[in-house]
């Protein structure tokens, strides 16, 4: 920590913070459910109650009334990753059009159509289900900054006459336009996507789902941790803890957790991404940022941060760091790392510097299902009775949508415009086991960081381009 005691204002901003996800601290959290204590039998079994497995249980019920659907959580509903990040639902399903360009250039259309309207649908099911999450649909703006390389302005300029192409409403912001919109002294420059994306209190968003999918019909256990799938015959045996289910289709939506299936073992690297939430602002410091138009805010670096207004006007403030551990080790003690936390709380106050004085209320970590490729992938196996989708890499509120919906045609063997796609059909590369694993990525992320910083992209990271391999913070 020597590196900070220059700048102690950094550290005693967050020296009362609660290291506990600010989203979470709600009177509206539901009830828990009870866990599964007598074997039991369905149509479909969704194993993980985030974001992915609520929403295939929503439209398993609402494509069959009458199917019999039951989800299972190891612990409660919402409470990994679903209901703790950042609240930003972006419409692209490849973890940006630079991606989609790089690894499906034939599909790039119909991939920021599919992700559009799967954006659409998720406005369109908040209100029929009457989910009260803080709903803004403000867009987001790719920023720019003294912080990163010149050259990644002239890629973002690339992006952005590519999405107008595309017919996306996009704006771009220069340097003045930018701080017209949010006052910094180091924002350069920024495109301002403008139908794309929105922001939501990710907590109340899980709590609304799950509701809805209670409404349906759909029997939810919390408490009760898968350990193993067996073919049956005519279906599959999910076994837990003091218990099995049988059903006839498994839908897997475990994120970052130990997958059940061993072939997805070496594709999902848990990486720990680690946030910030400000006490409220008041008048004065609401106006000395301008953010009139409340839009979310992402730089356009590697190594970048995230940042948002909460509807009581805190700044929630996260990203930068990306952590993995050796082995893929998930504990509960590696969401609290005060060292990322003082770093991002230095980044802050370097990019606000007029909110000096200002604490932070909350701090928290939690992990995050990397993969090669950015963004979610499938399969299936068992003879096509089980489905997965995972690989989001921290950009699934909305697409998680998109991946349950495909979940659920590849198991009821539906040809659609998304299940013809290579982005579908194909799977990122796996990463290489420990410790190659382990060092590769500490590797990559200096790189990364050194790319940042000088707009070179070395050997190493020009190898991992033509591999297909990737690692993002």
């Amino acid at each position: 920590m020597a590196g900070y005691q220059e700048d102690e204002r950094f550290l005693d901003a967050i020296a009362d913070a609660e290291p506990y996800p600010y989203w979470m601290e709600d009177v509206d959290e539901p009830d828990s459910n009870p866990m599964l204590v007598r074997d039991d039998s369905c149509d479909l079994c969704i194993v993980g109650g985030g974001y992915t497995g609520l929403w295939t249980s929503i439209l398993a019920k609402e494509r069959n009334p009458s199917a019999d659907v039951i989800l299972i959580d190891s612990h409660e509903v919402g409470s990994a990753a679903s209901g703790r990040n950042g609240g930003f639902m972006n419409s692209s399903l490849t973890h940006g059009i630079a991606n989609a360009q790089q690894r499906f250039p034939k599909e790039v259309g119909l991939l920021e159509d599919l992700g559009l309207e799967n954006l659409n649908q998720i406005e369109a099911a908040i209100r029929r289900y009457n989910i009260d999450c803080d709903f803004e649909r403000n867009g987001v703006i790719d920023i720019a900054s003294t912080r990163h390389s010149a050259n990644y302005l002239d890629e973002m300029r690339e992006d952005y006459e590519q999405l107008l192409e595309l017919g996306h409403k996009v704006e771009w912001l220069d340097q003045q336009a930018v701080q017209r919109e949010v006052a910094s002294p180091i924002f350069t420059g920024g495109m301002w996507c403008k139908d794309t994306a929105a922001l939501v209190d990710p907590a109340r968003l899980v709590w609304g789902l799950k509701s809805a999918a209670e409404s349906l019909g759909v029997r939810i256990y919390e408490d009760t941790r898968a350990t193993g799938l067996d073919y049956a015959g005519s279906g599959v045996s999910i076994e837990t803890a003091l218990a099995d289910i049988k059903a006839k289709h498994v839908a897997l939506a475990t994120n970052a957790f130990k997958p059940l299936l061993k072939r997805m073992h070496n594709y999902i690297a848990p990486v720990y991404d680690y946030c910030l939430v400000t006490e409220p602002l008041n008048a004065q410091q609401l106006d000395s940022l301008g953010w009139k138009n409340r839009q979310g805010l992402s730089d356009i670096s590697n190594q970048f941060h995230y940042y948002r207004l909460t509807a009581d006007n805190r700044i929630l403030w996260g990203g930068y760091d990306a952590m993995y551990f050796f082995g893929g080790k998930m504990s509960v003690d590696l969401e609290s790392r005060p060292e990322s936390w003082a770093k991002l709380s230095q980044h802050f106050f370097e990019t606000f510097p007029q909110l000096e004085g200002v604490k932070f209320s909350h701090v928290w970590g939690g992990a995050i299902d990397t993969c090669s490729r950015y963004s979610v992938f499938w399969g299936q196996a068992m003879r096509n009775r089980v489905a997965y989708a995972i690989g989001y890499t921290g950009l699934g509120v909305a697409s998680s949508r998109f991946g349950a919906e495909v979940m659920l045609d590849l198991l009821d063997g539906r040809k659609t415009q998304a299940t013809q796609t290579k982005f579908v059909q194909s799977k990122p590369l796996p990463f290489p086991p420990e410790p190659f694993r382990f060092i590769g990525i500490q590797t990559t992320r200096w790189a990364l960081s050194r790319e940042d910083r000088t707009g070179k992209r070395n050997l190493w990271l020009r190898t991992l381009d033509r591999l297909g391999l990737g690692f993002d913070s």
